[in-house]
């Protein structure tokens, strides 16, 4: 996965004619931590994971960045994706830079007792590189508002009352209205944006959506709102379709209770893997990375894709789709609804002071509509697809902070 997040960096910062030196500053992590984490489980044995936090670029602010519980969770892994963080915020010009991490635990396998445990080990061992001002956590795959008010409370106990430290958390422990939904919401706002584009409308499209976690679920939610027929859904279970459009809300209330799409009875059953090639003008991959490769890109019949996950195309799919002329709203820019609100959360733990939803939401759809103009603009500047110009946009902010900082006009020329 580092190879890449590097493959789409290399790519841009030829578009901007980059030196190997500045190329090399910017793709090198500030830092990379990685603790052992051993605590006794409920049976009372030793368990034995290890916790991983990539601090990757602070020219921009403070560095944010989510925390991954998955057997699979590494040190590429969290480097891959701390470089996607640091491109993220900068496209939606939010104060941070960025960073990543997790631990590679199951937590599907764990008792609350031990998912807190582990967590608070982690935090424990983490404690002096993360902060308000420094590094701010956040839910990422298989963590959710609960494990951020561990962390929060756990930190709290060395550093004195601080909320700032981590994003996401309950409302009751200082979180944010609308953080739930932001990641969804932000892929609504952009798919917007891309249908006009098109030149279609909300009542024009069918749209399958891959992943029914709090990403896909909630841009599910909010696109049918909008009057567009989402016609197949699928998770790591099963799949379930409606050619006259599934009932979102029933099919919500479904996975609430059986933590799955599968079984659902308001549509037809068919393979999860299927979904990435239905018949459908808008395609949503919102689940984990390569969901699109070489395999499958040309069975890939839709022709706007919104990457609701982190890296869900491969770069040769990728190749393939943009030759065909689909156009791919890409994830450092199509789910960054989630960090944006992040943001607010942390202004408002600052400052001591709730907004209201509706605040949440408008700001949000601001940001994101002037995201998604400030990449096209830069597509037709150089003629190149939208990912692309997402990276040369990033890289030129981040350059520009770094230069501002510590270099000087000779050696940055972005």
């Amino acid at each position: 996965m580092l190879e890449e997040a590097h493959y789409y960096f290399q790519k841009a910062a030829d578009v901007l004619n980059l030196p190997d030196r500045l190329r090399e500053i910017l793709l090198t992590p500030l830092r990379v931590v990685k603790v052992n984490l051993v605590f006794d489980d409920d049976a009372g044995q030793l368990q034995h994971y290890q916790g991983f936090r990539v601090q990757h670029n602070r020219s921009r602010g403070p560095m944010k960045g989510g925390l991954r519980f998955h057997p699979t969770m590494d040190e590429d892994h969290a480097a891959a994706l701390a470089n996607l963080m640091t491109w993220k915020t900068a496209i939606v010009d939010v104060p941070f830079g960025g960073a990543k991490g997790g631990i590679n635990c199951d937590p599907t396998q764990m008792s609350q007792r031990e998912l807190n445990a582990v967590t608070r080990k982690f935090v424990e061992l983490t404690k002096d590189v993360i902060g308000p001002t420094t590094d701010i956590p956040a839910p990422d795959v298989n963590t959710n508002a609960t494990v951020m008010g561990w962390i929060m409370d756990e930190y709290s106990k060395y550093a004195g009352f601080s909320p700032a430290v981590v994003t996401g958390k309950p409302l009751h422990l200082f979180g944010s209205e609308g953080r739930d939904e932001a990641t969804g919401r932000g892929v609504m706002v952009v798919l917007d944006e891309a249908l006009k584009a098109r030149g279609k409308s909300w009542q024009d499209i069918r749209v399958a959506v891959q992943g029914f976690g709090n990403v896909g679920a909630n841009a599910a939610r909010l696109i049918a709102e909008q009057g567009a027929r989402i016609v197949a859904v699928a998770d790591h279970m099963g799949g379930v379709s409606n050619d006259d459009g599934l009932d979102v809300d029933a099919l919500n209330a479904w996975v609430r209770e059986h933590r799955t799409v599968k079984g659902f009875s308001g549509g037809d059953v068919f393979d999860g893997p299927d979904v990435i090639t239905w018949d459908v003008d808008v395609l949503i991959p919102a689940a984990l990375e390569d969901a699109i490769n070489e395999d499958n890109v040309n069975e890939v019949k839709a022709d706007i894709i919104v990457e609701g996950a982190n890296a869900p195309t491969s770069p040769v799919a990728h190749e393939t789709l943009v030759k065909r002329g689909v156009l791919i709203v890409p994830d450092i820019l199509a789910n960054a609804g989630g960090v944006t609100v992040s943001y607010f959360e942390w202004v408002q733990n600052i400052q001591q002071f709730s907004w209201e939803k509706e605040r949440v939401d408008r700001e949000l759809t601001e940001i994101m509509r002037k995201a998604y103009a400030a990449v096209s603009e830069v597509a037709v500047e150089y003629s190149i697809d939208m990912r692309t110009a997402a990276f040369v946009l990033a890289i030129r902010r981040v350059g520009e902070a770094a230069k501002a900082r510590v270099y000087t006009e000779e050696d940055i020329q972005l």
